[in-house]
Parts: C-alpha cells; structure tokens; sequence
C-alpha cells in the first residue's frame, strides 16, 4: 500500500476520480498517457481559421497519449451527429474560396467604409512650381486667408501675390472681380483691415494692368464710395448692417493711413478724399449716439484722431475741435451706457494730451512735477513687506544706483556672482568694513586703469 502511495499535491483527487470518465484508467499507467477531454466541445468560432485535416479520425487522436489540440473540428454541445460537422466545414471552405482578403494586403480596410478624400481646390502643378486654383475667388480667399492667419509673412509672401495676381488679372472685369474681392475680404475677416489696407497700397503701385475704367486705386475708391453714399441709412438700420458698416468705417480709416498716392514731382501724400470722407462718417456717427455707433466713432478716432488733427490744422479747418465738443454735448444729453460714456472721456482726455505724444523738447524739460509719466518707464521694488518702492519716493535714486553699483560690481567679478547680497551694515565690525571700502576703492581704481 505504501509503495502505491502517491504524495505529490493533488494526488489524492487524481486517485479519487480515477474510474471517471475523460481519465484514463490503470493505477500504474504512465501519466504521460493521461488525456484530458472536454465533456460538452465547445462550437467552433466563425472567424476562426480552418482546420488543417478535416478527415482525420477522432479515435486516432484519442489514443495518443501527447497534450496536442485536435484536428478534427469540434461539435456544438446540442449536435450530436456528423451531418452538422460537414456542414460547418463545407460553410468555412465556401467562405475561404469566396473571400477576398489577402494576407499580402498592404492596408486592411473594413467592409462598408469609405474613405473621405477632400475636394481638391488647390493643384500643385511640379512643372511650374505653383498652385494651379480653378477661379479667381479661390486664389485671391486662399491668399487672404493665408496673411489673415501670419501676417508676419507679408513681405515675404507680397512678391509672390503679386506676381500670380498680374497671370490671372489681365481685364477689366477680372480687375473688378479682385477689388470686391479684397474689399469684402478685409471688411469680413476681424482684424483684417490693416493687413487689406497695405494689401491695396502694395497692389495700386504693382498691378500692371491699367484699363480705361481706371486701375486698381480708382476702382477701390469707386467701391468705397459706394458703401460711403448709404451711410445715413446703415447708421440707423439693422445690427447687422450697422456692423458692416462700422467695419467699413474701420477699413477706410486704414486705408487712409496706409494708402499713398504720389504728386507729378513723385512726392507721396495720404489721399485727401479720404480725409474729408471720415470726417462726414464721424459725423454720421456722432448725429445717432446709439452705443455701437459711438463705439466705432471712439476706435476710429483712437486709429487716426492724432494724424486727423493735424491734417486739419495745416489747412486752418477746427474740424476735431468741433467734434470734441459733440462729444461733451453727448456725455451730458445722450442715454449712452456707463462704459461707453468712460470710453468717450478718455478720449477726450487723451485729445488733451496731444494724443498722448511727447515732443522732444518736452521729454528733455520734463520733471516729476509738470509730467504725470515722468516715472513711467522706471522699476518697481517691494520692501521686505510688500510696499512698492518707486521712483516717485524721495529714497528711490539713492537706492537704485547702489543696486546699480552691485550689479556691476558682480558682472566684473563673475566668482562673486553666486554668492548672495548681505546687508555688509549689520554683520561686519567696524574695522573689517573699513578694510571692506578699501579694497573696494583700490578694485575700483584698478578696473578703471
């Protein structure tokens, strides 16, 4: 009994269920002959892959006495005859030869998908190196789009503009196309005025067509003009058409800072119809002081109030002075919001100031006393508590060329510099501060021989 005593882990159990089926039976068989068979075979996957011999016996391979997986395919547990494992098997390999995947497929794409392709606008044509665009609208929106979004690309990019916009523009019509084009680009995109104002200044002196309806200059001022002509009524109508309009005032005033137009002795001025043009749309604007109306006069004048003041000056016109005081006459009548009636003081208040510039004479006269920004571009310190310490305070030069001192002090001895700024005052003794300042002294006398 002893020497039939089995006493690995789980011996017990295997001597227990012996005589069970899917075990094989013999006390002194080797285990190696010991095979495990599934009661219930499970039903074989769809996506599972052929067997390999479909005829072998399953006698056969019940008798080894290897760990090897079956060949033969496994029946569902409510089968119970052969016709259904033929009948599986004749499905698999009509589905295998009437399939049409391919394990040497360099892309796998699922049945029912589509792939997207993006219309093509654009054609990069190799031989001549550019974009080959279908109309004239697409080119000139994909241009704009293009300064709209790195407008740090324009004096890169305006030769090249240019140059496809001479190819494509050679009649009237199309040179029409293109100002409606950029006008209505530039009163569109937000932000975009400026960037479509040096747009058409560049353009009016390097398009080279010229036709008898007028170049691109005059047909640009004909399309502002136009939209000029309804200015009464936009000022009153719907928000949206008051937007627009505010965003063709905006444009115009751009226009007039950055379009130059050149005398016969080739001497270049700003276009004096754009001048007295903004002068009657600001008081448009200012004849119905509704919000919006007030809001685009006020970022109007914050644009061109200094050069606008000063045009009118050298022609002996009290054109801004006049409507300096429409503005004071609508902070006191007009039902205006609180932050639009601030924004219009401080834009009298900044009228005041010269539009805050600063002549030279005055920047070398000023003191702390007769200019309010005297200490405007000097640091800011705090004191160990937080107080700010500026240069308005009586202590501050004193203590900002001492700090001075010590920076310099540290970049001509780069050893020191890591070291940390101590108050020298409370930890030295009077004998090593003396010695101290002498050493300074004489590194100072060294340095400057």
């Amino acid at each position: 009994m002893n020497d039939k005593f089995d006493r690995a882990p789980g011996a017990e159990k295997s001597r227990a269920y012996a005589g069970a089926p899917g075990f094989a039976s013999g006390w002194d068989e080797d285990p190696t002959s010991r095979l495990f068979n599934q009661r219930e075979p499970l039903r074989q996957p769809r996506t599972s892959p052929p067997f390999t011999d479909l005829n072998s016996s399953p006698t056969g391979d019940s008798a080894a006495g290897d760990f090897k997986r079956q060949s033969k395919p496994l029946y569902s547990a409510n089968d119970s005859s052969g016709s259904a494992s033929t009948g599986c098997s004749d499905d698999v390999d009509s589905l295998v030869k009437s399939s049409t995947l391919s394990a040497n497929a360099a892309v796998f794409v699922p049945s029912g998908y589509t792939q997207y392709e993006e219309p093509a606008v654009d054609v990069y044509d190799e031989s001549e190196g550019c974009y080959d665009y279908a109309t004239l609208d697409e080119m000139v929106t994909d241009f704009l789009s293009h300064l709209s979004s790195s407008p740090g690309s324009f004096e890169l990019e305006i030769e090249y503009i240019t140059g496809t916009l001479n190819s494509w523009v050679t009649n009237e019509e199309s040179l029409q196309e293109l100002v409606e084009l950029i006008y209505t680009q530039s009163t569109a995109i937000p932000n975009f005025c400026y960037m479509g104002a040096r747009l058409c200044n560049y353009l009016s002196y390097h398009l080279s067509i010229s036709p008898a309806g007028g170049n691109f200059r005059q047909l640009l001022l004909k399309r502002c003009r136009t939209e000029y002509e309804q200015r009464n009524k936009a000022v009153k109508g719907e928000p949206e058409t008051q937007k627009r309009f505010h965003s063709y005032v905006l444009f115009l005033g751009e226009l007039y800072l950055n379009l130059e137009v050149k005398s016969a002795k080739g001497q270049t001025s700003r276009a004096d119809v754009l001048l007295g043009g903004l002068k009657d749309l600001l008081d448009c604007l200012f004849g119905t002081p509704v919000d919006a109306n007030l809001i685009c006069a006020v970022k109007l004048l914050k644009l061109t109030g200094s050069v606008l003041d000063d045009a009118w000056k050298e022609k002996g016109e009290p054109h801004m002075q006049k409507l300096i005081q429409r503005i004071e006459v609508i902070l006191l009548d007009a039902t205006c919001s609180r932050d639009v009636r601030q924004m219009l003081l401080k834009l009298v208040e900044l009228r005041s100031s010269d539009w805050g510039r600063v002549s030279a004479a005055a920047a070398c006269n000023a003191t702390p006393d007769n200019d309010p920004n005297y200490f405007m571009n000097e640091p800011t310190f705090y004191t160990e508590d937080g107080t700010p310490f500026t240069a308005a305070d009586p202590e501050y030069a004193e203590k900002y060329q001492e700090m001075l001192d010590r920076q310099e002090y540290f970049n001509d001895n780069p050893l020191e510099a890591s070291n940390d700024l101590y108050d020298f005052d409370d930890e030295m003794e009077p004998e090593m501060e003396e010695a101290y300042e002498s050493f300074c002294l004489e590194s100072e006398l060294k340095r400057k021989k």
